[in-house]
């Protein structure tokens, strides 16, 4: 899935409907502008279906604003909470835009500048910026292409293409409804921010008297891992199962990611990645 650090655009175009009966349930556009509160729980951070080789549960809120014209701004804080440290562990500042195309087309164009602690131990901090554009087609299912550019200390381009669908299970009352929305999505992309991850991480590791590792992976690892980093290639199948209890105003989200690494990903931590997610959203 997309970086942990956009999971806050969700707030913008997520499949939480907030108990909606009318047959805009799940247009990604707002009526209205409407301000969006969250709380997010995870066991670890994905990356695009990758995660450190340290365990990385954390904690984070997030806010965003969208206007009726589609324009929304976003920004959310961090806690890695393994971190030793007293302070933030990373957060991030975005801008967008969605709007439709056609009856059943949206599109969504955002940028994001996030901020990390020093050594931080993300996979993703050696790109502090951010930018994505997000084509959707909604009909009995939503499809959904999505490209990243992600530049910072080095650069690296992402494309997602992904399906979900939105059903409906139950009310318990008259004025909620349970929800699961199940997706796929195969992402393709260069991994140079590998090569900052392993030499940032033997530096922090030397730092805070732990074993050091080799620059690049593991003992058997070779120069063939700098050139596969370089190269675009599919990186993961990510398969996530959202249940969410909506009502009118709020949300509560329990979701499992199941990651499956191609070959072409220099990962220490298997080839399997589990993520549980626990959400809370507040709209006004």
């Amino acid at each position: 899935m997309k970086s942990f650090l956009l999971f806050s655009v969700m707030l913008a175009s997520s499949a939480i409907c907030f108990a909606q009966t009318d047959d805009n349930a799940t247009d990604s556009i707002p009526p209205k502008s409407t301000l969006t509160l969250a709380a997010v729980y995870s066991n670890n951070v994905s990356y695009y279906g990758q995660r450190p080789q340290e365990n990385t549960p954390y904690a984070a809120v997030a806010a965003n604003y969208q206007l009726k014209s589609g324009i929304y701004f976003t920004g959310q804080t961090y806690k890695l909470l393994n971190d030793k440290t007293s302070g933030l562990s990373a957060g991030s500042v975005g801008a967008g835009v969605n709007f439709k195309i056609g009856n059943k087309m949206t599109t969504d164009l955002s940028y994001s500048h996030s901020f990390y602690a020093k050594y931080s131990p993300l996979l993703q901090a050696a790109n502090a910026d951010n930018v994505s554009l997000v084509l959707s087609y909604q009909n009995w299912i939503t499809t959904s292409v999505t490209g990243d550019y992600a530049f910072g200390k080095t650069n690296d381009a992402f494309v997602t293409g992904a399906i979900s669908k939105q059903v409906s299970l139950f009310s318990i009352g008259k004025k909620d409804v349970v929800t699961i929305t199940p997706s796929a999505d195969i992402v393709g992309g260069t991994q140079h921010f590998y090569q900052t991850y392993f030499k940032e991480k033997k530096l922090r590791d030397s730092i805070f008297d732990l074993l050091p590792v080799p620059i690049f992976g593991g003992p058997n690892s070779s120069h063939a891992d700098t050139v596969v980093t370089t190269s675009f290639n599919v990186l993961s199948y990510n398969f996530k199962f959202p249940v969410a209890y909506n009502r009118a105003h709020y949300a509560l989200e329990a979701a499992y990611q199941f990651s499956l690494l191609s070959d072409h990903v220099p990962s220490s931590t298997g080839k399997v990645n589990s993520f549980l997610t626990f959400s809370f959203y507040y709209q006004f």
